[in-house]
């Protein structure tokens, strides 16, 4: 995704799908809560607390990399907010109405470091579904152009570590408690079959 170089005050993105259209994997009353309220939050919470300081004139990639690394008793939650409403806005992107299969650059890319598409969906499913607690689910691109998995606790994300993410699945139980209960592997396997925006993908890959 073009990391977004607004400045302060952020206002929250519009979606780019309606909010029943990733129905029923993520229905419209998971969205209502998710993006309405969850992801709201982090925006409004992030431009209070970044108001009046340095933070203000960056933008949220900017204040995401810093506040990282900042040792300020301010910077935790700074960062916690920026985090969030950035890995927020890339889980969106991350998905689409028309999930299908790979093709070209990304589909190349799956197979040469995992072994095909059903590898990645396997080990993809076991780390989302094996991280503990809160958090999120990569792919990921290294600095040596080769593709893997992570997984990051709470608001942690791979770009305040210099990570390049291709693609993103929440695993917070906001993310699909209202629709699969305590059922995240069967959330899992419904996000990797019907809604991996493989274009998005590509795009960050190359």
């Amino acid at each position: 995704m073009p990391l977004d170089k607004a400045k302060a005050p952020f206002t929250l993105p519009k979606l780019p799908y309606a909010d029943d259209a990733l129905a029923p994997v993520i229905s419209a009353n998971t969205i209502s809560f998710h993006y309405g309220k969850h992801h709201a939050t982090y925006v409004k919470v992030l431009n209070e607390l970044i108001a009046g300081t340095a933070y203000e004139a960056l933008s949220m990639e900017e204040i995401v990399v810093r506040s990282a690394t900042d040792k300020d008793a301010a910077a935790k939650k700074i960062f916690n907010n920026a985090a969030q409403a950035w890995n927020h806005e890339f889980y969106w992107h991350s998905m689409t109405p028309k999930g299908g299969a790979p093709t070209g650059k990304i589909k190349d890319a799956l197979e040469k470091n995992f072994g095909g598409l059903d590898a990645f969906k396997k080990a993809f499913s076991q780390a989302a579904t094996g991280q503990f607690g809160s958090g999120w689910a990569w792919l990921v691109k290294g600095k040596d152009g080769a593709l893997k998995i992570e997984t990051t606790s709470n608001a942690d994300t791979p770009i305040a570590h210099g990570g390049t993410p291709l693609l993103v699945a929440d695993v917070w139980e906001h993310a699909y408690y209202l629709d699969y209960q305590n059922r995240r592997p069967d959330h899992v396997a419904a996000w990797l079959d019907k809604l991996v925006n493989w274009s998005f993908a590509e795009k960050n890959l190359t």
